[in-house]
């Protein structure tokens, strides 16, 4: 069952909601709360981003007094177990018992790609942090938005910045087995191979494995590592890396580099380079007070899956705004929440394009040590990264979307 969480539970106190006669409403379509679901994951290798989903939505609550365009928030949060039946359940009962006006998540593309197609027949607004590419490609929802970025859109600088910078030549991919990974890489595949290198083998371990020692056993015969990990299992994996001895580079995006992981790393990790659309050392007063509210309220730094979220929650926000609180149209919701620019949230300023996707900066980060202390140092700043990358729209969506095998292993 969908859980409400209230002041008492969550130190945010997104979910009490005062009565309609305490907070005087200007018409009687805003007079009810404002339902918003979250489709989460709480359990398995997944948790560790989706507990800072949730607590990315909550920071943004309480920093906005529970309060969207004069609207009291009812935040409803769902745990999907990370399983496409339960994000099918759980979408469900959001929708159908508890009647949201808008969903926020899920975490994974698999989840994602389970309930695209009901979203879009319930005619609910849904912005999600799973990449899976062709909900804003190929096979575009009208009512979705990615505020966060496609599988890809991290890899496609990644991928410039090893080839043109750290002048790699030869990489070995390796990412869990299933659509976030296979998209990942292949998005890193095409730019690094348009720059000059060449992909030596992929190597695709399942997204639970208990030992990485036999996937690791296969790096060979290059100069360097893409890995692109989810949740903990970048922790596991570099760990098993280094027990190997393996000293070839390592780059990443955005969550096989998570700043939320730099308290729980070691040396394993120092010098890996990482992609992300969001990084804990954006100097603005915004991303100051998130990063003050999650160590104040959770004592965790926030990582991507935080800050994805609490932009997700600002998309919400000004997208009501923009309709003076009122959701009953959510064709017109929607429309509103796709013509949303920030210039102030954790990440900088982002937009939408036609399709939903984000338009925002990205940054390559090194991971450094001082003072006994890991954390990552932006080196680079990639501006107005598109889900296209510098590719033409039109020839990008007449190619196959990024798969297990394609673009193929050419060696």
């Amino acid at each position: 069952m969908a859980s409400r969480l209230s002041r008492r539970k969550l130190l945010a106190g997104a979910t009490a909601i005062a009565g309609a006669a305490a907070f005087p409403m200007p018409s009687i379509a805003q007079s009810a709360p404002f339902k918003l679901g979250l489709l989460t994951v709480k359990t398995g290798p997944l948790a560790q981003g989706g507990i800072q989903m949730e607590q990315g939505v909550v920071t943004y609550l309480k920093e906005k007094n529970n309060t969207f365009a004069g609207r009291k928030v009812e935040f409803i949060s769902a745990d999907t177990g990370g399983s496409p039946a339960g994000t099918k359940t759980k979408v469900q009962e959001l929708v159908e018992r508890e009647k949201v006006d808008t969903i926020l998540g899920p975490l994974a593309a698999f989840e994602l790609l389970a309930i695209t197609d009901y979203v879009a027949e319930q005619k609910v607004p849904m912005l999600s942090l799973a990449g899976a590419e062709d909900m804003t490609q190929r096979k575009p929802n009208p009512y979705f938005l990615r505020p966060s970025a496609t599988s890809s859109q991290a890899m496609h600088p990644m991928a410039d910045y090893a080839a043109n910078e750290l002048k790699l030549k030869r990489i070995v991919t390796i990412s869990e087995d299933f659509a976030f990974g296979h998209e990942q890489m292949g998005g890193f595949q095409q730019t690094f191979e348009e720059a000059g290198g060449k992909i030596v083998n992929k190597i695709w371990p399942p997204l639970v494995t208990p030992d990485y020692t036999p996937f690791v056993a296969q790096i060979a015969d290059c100069d360097g590592v893409c890995q692109g990990f989810a949740g903990s299992n970048p922790l596991r994996f570099m760990k098993t890396y280094a027990a190997a001895g393996l000293k070839f580079p390592v780059v990443t995006g955005e969550t096989g580099g998570d700043d939320a992981l730099m308290r729980s790393i070691g040396d394993e990790m120092l010098g890996m380079y990482s992609c992300c659309p969001y990084t804990l050392d954006f100097d603005s007063d915004s991303n100051k007070r998130f990063i003050a509210a999650m160590q104040k309220d959770y004592g965790v730094d926030p990582g991507f899956y935080a800050a994805g979220l609490y932009v997700s929650a600002q998309t919400v926000d000004a997208g009501l705004a923009l309709l003076n609180g009122k959701s009953d149209d959510k064709a017109a919701l929607v429309k509103a929440l796709r013509s949303v620019e920030l210039k102030d949230t954790p990440r900088g300023t982002i937009k939408y394009d036609h399709l939903g996707n984000v338009i925002g900066d990205f940054f390559i980060r090194r991971v450094e040590k001082v003072n006994g202390k890991y954390f990552n140092k932006t080196v680079k700043t990639y501006h107005n990264v598109s889900q296209f990358w510098t590719y033409d729209e039109a020839k990008f969506l007449a190619t196959p979307v990024y798969s297990r095998n394609y673009p193929p292993l050419k060696s």
